[in-house]
């Protein structure tokens, strides 16, 4: 009995050991993978990119080549996610304390690329931001429809439309070459139920994001329409005319638009 029990207590010891061991080994695995090799590199990086969502910097072309692996990390290591998730906390914070009214014009805005659909597959394909925009590119991964939806954000624009909002997706696609596609690629993810989607027509062709968007935004408000809120990865979403009543920024540190 007493070496039956000692077998027992052996078999015990041997369990808790493997079950330690594996989890040190797999966390050393998993902090390889999302922290950069060169503790420097990482601390510029993090500057930089806090630079960038503060739009301290401006008009950059590229990630900084050495900030490729921190880019890599933040976007695919939980970070970038967990962002998203805090921000949306806040804007439905601010969202319980408003009332809407009866006559339906209670408004939010919503920028589509990186704001409710990530396009991180094709630029994973462009090292995270550092190879230069490549227009002919991202168009033909436009056109496969295939972006999938910002899980925090979706949770956010169904949030609105059952809350009573009529909200707008607005985007700098091309509405002729790429309405279709992305009307479709928005459905397929769970963006039903939204108001309009609005789109460059040629009228706007040549216009900078921030003209385009400050165009749409005061036509919305001409036919009506009170803007409780604006979503944007970008500055260019969240600057020019009738920004609406509070704007929120989500993190994008892969692209700028001017």
């Amino acid at each position: 009995m007493i070496s039956a029990m000692a077998k027992k207590v052996h078999e015990v010891f041997v369990f808790l050991f493997l079950t330690l061991f594996s989890k040190a080994v797999g966390d050393k695995i998993f902090s390889k993978a999302i922290v950069p090799a060169d503790p420097a590199a990482a601390s510029f990086c993090l500057s930089w990119r806090l630079a960038v969502e503060a739009n301290n910097v401006r008009a950059w072309r590229t990630v900084p080549a050495q900030c490729l692996r921190y880019i890599e990390n933040y976007m695919i290591g939980g970070q970038y996610d967990l962002d998203i998730n805090l921000i949306v906390e806040q804007i439905l914070i601010y969202v319980k304390d408003i009332v809407l009214s009866e006559d339906g014009m209670d408004a939010w805005i919503l920028d589509v690329d990186d704001t409710c659909i990530s396009n991180l597959f094709y630029y994973k394909g462009k090292r995270y931001g550092c190879d230069p925009y490549d227009p002919v590119g991202f168009k033909s991964w436009a056109m496969k429809g295939a972006c999938p939806a910002i899980p925090g954000v979706l949770n956010l624009f169904t949030s609105l439309v059952e809350i009573g909002f009529k909200v707008f997706l607005v985007t700098g696609r091309d509405q002729e070459t790429l309405g279709q596609v992305t009307t479709g690629n928005l459905h397929n993810q769970g963006f039903t139920g939204y108001e309009r989607l609005i789109m460059r027509s040629a009228a706007n062709k040549g216009q900078s994001a921030v003209v385009y968007k400050s165009g749409v935004r005061k036509q919305l408000i001409g036919e009506g329409y009170r803007i409780w809120g604006n979503v944007g990865d970008q500055w260019s979403d969240l600057q020019g005319e009738c920004l609406g009543n509070r704007t929120f920024k989500v993190p994008n540190p892969m692209y700028f638009v001017p």
